[in-house]
């Protein structure tokens, strides 16, 4: 039998038929679905096209024009491109665009100034933060000495004066800003101060807010620290991936700490990918949609709140909205799951002080990004509220469920997704 190259030809649906009807699944649940997961987006298709590109071929470990592989020459140019938006988007001096995933980023930004034993001040994992941030099975908590700040009781926002005598009293060499669940504005200036009083790196996680500090609706924590790590999927509407900025004198070891240190050969497709996001998220038209993914979580929030709800830190300054369902009698995981069957994807969160566990909590986490980018505006967003209320105030009433499920897939087909996909 000699060899044929027809396999290169197959398109997927041939190929793979269970594959191909896994993901027109996928693709319907996402056309029907009111998408409020805060950590997803949906990317424009030119970000698509470039990430299902044929740069998936091609191997190109190293940085441009220190390729170890030949013929990376156009390759190496998309990274340069990718870098030199990244460097002008956020105002920074140098920009790594090669991290995989938003852990990985921190990863790198950790394993540049930090030694196994030293001391990490992060947010609490139970009232914000994230898993990488210190959780005891993560690698920050197998490594590093982790000391955590959180919430005040009564706000539940950051006591900034608590931060800084943790600060002093624990002497950490790196004090790392910014959270997974956290609705309000963060005040980076502040904890520069405190890094700056106490010797630290300050090392910012804005993987959830990078969107709308590109839009101006945050404050850029670049100038502020040391480094900034971030994601590339959630409120900057791009690929699965991330990066990570740093002052000068921290280049050459971010670098290598990237690569050889934590990674091989980059994914070119989802670097070109960054690149087309980070150029989109310059253009003015990304400014109004930000500033529109700030007023629709604001307005959710206020929707919600006349139905009831319990908002944590009483609302939100970002894309994000926090509910406390204790006074529903019912558990984020409960609510998270009645809410898929009405065709309402939202996840289960823990609320600062939570007294359920990890896997069950009594909140649920919302974000906009997702919904304004089909489009949906502060109307919509009481529209969805009273859906959410109705769902959660009778979650065993299967009628109210498969009503708000033909509501909310009829107000999708309103604002259409990737029409001619």
């Amino acid at each position: 039998m000699s060899y044929s190259n027809e396999m290169l030809e197959l398109t997927l649906a041939r190929a793979d038929r269970e594959i191909s009807g896994l993901i027109d699944d996928e693709k319907e649940r996402q056309r029907v679905h009111i998408e409020l997961i805060a950590s997803e987006n949906f990317v424009p298709r030119a970000v698509m096209e470039a990430q299902g590109s044929i740069l998936t071929n091609k191997y190109a470990e190293g940085y441009p024009h220190k390729k170890y592989y030949g013929g990376c020459g156009f390759v190496e140019r998309i990274e340069e491109i990718a870098i030199e938006r990244a460097e002008k988007l956020f105002g920074a001096e140098h920009a790594n665009v090669q991290p995989h995933a938003g852990t990985t980023a921190n990863q790198a930004a950790y394993f540049t100034v930090m030694k196994p034993g030293d001391t990490m001040l992060a947010m609490k994992l139970d009232q914000g933060g994230h898993l990488s941030h210190g959780h005891p099975l993560n690698f920050t908590g197998m490594l590093y000495n982790v000391v955590s700040y959180g919430v005040d009781r009564d706000t539940e926002t950051i006591n900034y004066d608590e931060l800084a005598s943790i600060a002093r009293k624990s002497s950490p060499k790196v004090i790392v800003a910014g959270a997974s669940a956290y609705p309000r504005a963060i005040d980076f200036a502040r904890f520069r101060e405190i890094a700056d009083e106490t010797g630290a790196i300050l090392i910012t996680d804005m993987a959830h807010i990078a969107g709308l500090v590109a839009g101006g609706v945050h404050e850029n924590p670049t100038p502020h620290s040391h480094f900034v790590t971030s994601t590339t999927q959630k409120s900057l509407r791009g690929p699965r991936g991330a990066f990570v900025l740093c002052m000068k004198e921290y280049a050459a070891d971010l670098d290598r700490t990237v690569f050889p240190g934590i990674q091989g050969g980059p994914l070119l497709q989802a670097i070109a990918a960054k690149a087309v996001c980070f150029k989109l998220a310059g253009e003015p038209e990304f400014k109004i949609y930000a500033a529109q993914v700030v007023k629709n979580a604001a307005a959710l929030g206020l929707a919600l709140q006349a139905r009831g709800f319990r908002l944590v830190s009483g609302g939100t300054d970002n894309h994000m909205v926090l509910l406390d369902l204790r006074s529903r009698r019912i558990t984020g995981k409960a609510a998270e799951r009645v809410l898929e069957e009405a065709g309402i994807t939202t996840n289960k969160n823990a609320i600062p002080y939570d007294p359920e566990k990890p896997a069950v909590t009594s909140g649920l986490r919302l974000g906009s990004a997702a919904v304004t980018s089909r489009g949906m505006k502060e109307d919509e967003m009481k529209e969805i509220a009273r859906a959410i209320d109705e769902v959660l105030s009778s979650p065993e009433d299967a009628a109210t469920t498969r009503g708000v499920r033909s509501r909310m897939a009829d107000l999708s087909a309103a604002f259409p997704l990737y029409k001619s996909l």
